[in-house]
């Protein structure tokens, strides 16, 4: 039997005082004032994790030499190829194709969709099993201005907003104005959306929205998103081949530097395979499983950078990699929801943050970023923060309120999966609140990419999380289950175009992998890691001392 401690109970009874007269102003529509622009950034440059030195580094080697990051990052890529590439017998493929996807969440699965409409043979190589992914992991919505009250051109100003005016323009016009059209695409597919009686979209608001523009199935939107995307792959199994338990761990270039494949390593029989293709996207999402400044994550167990490593060792630019997003509300309590995320969407239906006073410190809506630093501050500076059994600091997130505002069975309608996480530990979130604290849930930086999806490597496409430029240095919610969709299409769609125009590809070549070792060596880069590292190591230290081999 688990539940909160007798010794939280009684924090929560602050919580429980403080109830009726904070939901009687929410049902006024009094909310606690945002913070100005000035507060926002003195936030940020106090407390939130990308704006301090400790932790953070220059990449040594590779297109983005001098690059400030966090050193898990600049580790990373940093590292030394797993091939004996005087081994490798590239004379023979042991797989060809039109086009090769790498990573089979829903950006890679979007772009192998999109390029079989073109006639295309495509092959997917996923490291998991098709769809383990960060797709199935998330949870609010999906984004489009596609109501009345609003417009891409809404949608545009608040996504650059919420990025700090750091985005790069043309990626964040892309998405906005194919927004509506991704919306269409998914229910043309037979995902089933939330709907009022009369068949209309729920929508509702996300931090940093002006307009209501989330559109949601519950609070498994991901999960529904990709059950849609992987049943009609599996519909179209004549054209798309699925490599599943096979992560590509090089990419194969061409006499003139040009992608025309891939080295894929077969998790289960620990054999390389090599996969020749006339055109390649990258879409392996990101990179939470580095546990960048010891956060926890929201990120499924595969998110171990292994697109940005094998890309950049290609040559391929990245951008706004020393950018993170830190979720604000990831569970802290019970031990086993650590990290675990609590999504926004629990806030955007009226539930609020809380100290361990039951005091009300930020507007629940900020962006992301904003967010977090407020949380960090509450728990650091202003030492109100709630303590754990195990030593964590979090704040109440006052989902109770949820069903007070909207009525009795909203949390198991609206949030069910949210309701089921906590209560096979016997806490019931229509009744008793969810402490949390920021957990590390998306990579706001990646591959350099253009508005169709291509890097600066001739034959070389990228979309999803593993990309950068979109977001900038903070993305909204609901914006990446958009990014993966718009960007896999269009970067599916511009390499069939590409592909088409090749007849053959050119020489199989490693030799940009001995090129970036000699760049190690030259750079004085001392034991580097191997990589990309494939899968994170859990085991503790006194189990690490005894592995031998």
């Amino acid at each position: 039997m688990s539940g909160y401690t007798p010794e939280l109970k009684e924090l929560i009874k602050k919580v429980e005082a403080t109830r009726p007269a904070r939901v009687e102003k929410a049902r006024r529509g009094e909310h606690f004032p945002a913070l100005t622009m000035d507060e926002r950034k003195k936030w940020l440059d106090n407390y939130h994790p990308d704006f301090k030195e400790e932790g953070r580094r220059a990449v040594a080697v590779g297109p983005n030499i001098g690059t400030i990051m966090p050193e898990e990052v600049a580790f990373a890529l940093e590292s030394t190829s797993r091939l004996d590439t005087k081994k490798i017998n590239l004379s023979k493929a042991d797989y060809e194709t039109d086009l090769l996807v790498i990573g089979a969440g829903g950006a890679g699965t979007a772009a192998a969709l999109a390029a079989a409409d073109k006639g295309l043979k495509v092959i997917i190589s996923n490291k998991l099993r098709h769809g383990d992914s960060n797709t199935v992991m998330a949870e609010g919505g999906i984004q489009a201005a596609d109501q009345e009250s609003d417009s891409p051109y809404y949608h545009y100003l608040d996504v650059i907003g919420g990025g700090h005016f750091s985005n790069r323009p043309e990626l964040v016009a892309a998405m906005a104005n194919d927004a509506p059209l991704i919306i269409h695409w998914l229910e043309d597919l037979g995902m089933m959306f939330d709907k009022h009686a009369d068949g209309r979209m729920v929508v509702r608001h996300g931090g940093g929205t002006s307009r209501k523009r989330m559109h949601s199935a519950g609070d498994m939107t991901g999960a529904e998103i990709m059950r849609v995307l992987r049943d009609e792959a599996k519909n179209r199994a004549e054209s798309i081949k699925v490599l599943e338990f096979s992560p590509a761990v090089e990419l194969l270039l061409d006499e003139k530097g040009a992608a025309c494949g891939a080295v894929l390593y077969n998790l289960e029989t620990k054999e390389y395979y090599i996969v020749r293709s006339k055109a390649v996207v990258i879409a392996t999402g990101g990179f939470g499983r580095l546990h960048i400044q010891g956060f926890p994550t929201t990120n499924h167990y595969g998110a171990t950078a292994d697109g940005i490593v094998i890309a950049y060792r290609a040559g391929a630019a990245l951008e706004d990699i020393e950018s993170t997003q830190y979720h604000p509300t990831g569970a802290i309590y019970p031990e086993q929801n650590v990290g675990l995320l609590i999504t926004e969407k629990v806030r955007g239906l009226g539930a609020q943050l809380l100290n361990i006073d039951g005091e009300q410190f930020c507007f629940p809506l900020e962006p992301r970023d904003v967010e977090s630093a407020c949380i960090i501050r509450e728990c650091t500076d202003i030492s109100k923060g709630v303590i754990t059994p195990t030593g964590r600091f979090g704040v109440w997130l006052d989902s109770p309120m949820i069903d007070l505002l909207h009525g009795e069975g909203t949390i198991k309608k609206e949030l069910p999966a949210k309701y089921i996480q906590f209560k096979r530990y016997h806490i019931d979130i229509s009744k008793e609140p969810m402490l949390l604290y920021p957990t590390l849930h998306y990579q706001n930086g990646g591959i350099k990419i253009d508005a169709n999806g291509r890097s600066a490597i001739d034959g070389l496409y990228a979309a999803g999380e593993v990309t950068g430029g979109v977001h900038g240095r903070n993305r909204l919610m609901g914006n990446s289950l958009l990014d993966i969709l718009v960007f896999g299409r269009r970067a599916g769609l511009n390499a069939a175009e590409a592909a088409k125009t090749k007849s053959n590809t050119g020489k199989l070549s490693l030799a940009h992998v001995d090129k970036f070792s000699a760049e190690l060596k030259k750079a004085g880069v001392k034991n580097p890691s191997v990589g990309p590292i494939l899968l994170p190591d859990y085991a503790p230290e006194h189990v690490k001392t005894r592995q031998w081999g």
